[in-house]
């Protein structure tokens, strides 16, 4: 009888195929809930991770289509409408006809929307900061190379 409780006792403590805690999927979670904590703490504002992308993307590259600014940031037409309509609701985006194509709508930032994005920037490369600061310079560079790759 003991001989079978030791056989099952070494069954239970055999590694299982799957180990949750070693999937770069869980990771990659694990750090982006790090990283939006971090955010959210520390952002100095009253915005999400994607109002915050939409407005420092059009910062960085002017008037856009709302389609166009979707692919730049990674956010599908569902929600790249509804962080547009967030933005454009508190004074920060407004749209506009596209001058080169009538059926399209250009989005940019308003006067507030870029004093916003202007003021809000050095929090936001605070917080990259505070989000890689487990790693030394070498390791945060070999992340980012890795991570881009795998993009």
């Amino acid at each position: 009888m003991a001989r079978g409780v030791a056989a099952k006792k070494s069954v239970r403590q055999a590694k299982p195929p799957y180990v949750l805690d070693e999937q770069i999927g869980f990771i990659l979670r694990q750090v982006w809930q790090r990283h939006t904590a971090i955010f959210a703490r520390d952002i100095g504002t009253n915005l999400t991770p994607t109002q915050w992308a939409a407005l420092s993307k059009l910062a960085e590259t002017g008037p856009c289509s709302q389609n166009q600014l979707g692919r730049l940031t990674a956010m599908d037409v569902a929600t790249i409408k509804g962080v547009i309509d967030r933005l454009s609701a508190r004074g920060l985006t407004e749209t506009s006809q596209d001058p080169e194509d009538g059926r399209r709508l250009l989005v940019s930032l308003t006067r507030a929307g870029q004093q916003l994005a202007e003021k809000v920037a050095p929090n936001a490369l605070a917080i990259t900061r505070e989000t890689l600061a487990p790693l030394d310079a070498r390791e945060r560079e070999m992340l980012m190379a890795l991570l881009d790759k795998l993009r």
